[in-house]
């Protein structure tokens, strides 16, 4: 399976605004900074990975009350 999946927290200042998963951070960050205002930032966690592993981390940070898109 491709390792084409980025997971990150899109961050302003030091608090996290909404965490989940894309295959492309740029185009990601510029939607969010439209949606949230543009201070923000994109912040990598980890490595790119599978898009399965990915989806499973994006329910764990759910299930751990972050702002995901799938609420």
């Amino acid at each position: 399976m491709a390792r084409d999946t980025y997971k990150y927290h899109f961050k302003q200042g030091h608090r996290i605004i909404y965490t989940g998963i894309t295959n492309d951070l740029q185009r990601r960050e510029e939607e969010h900074r439209r949606n949230f205002g543009g201070d923000g930032h994109i912040f990598e966690v980890g490595r790119a990975t599978t898009r399965d592993d990915a989806l499973k981390w994006e329910r764990e940070q759910a299930a751990k009350g972050r702002s995901t898109r799938r609420r």
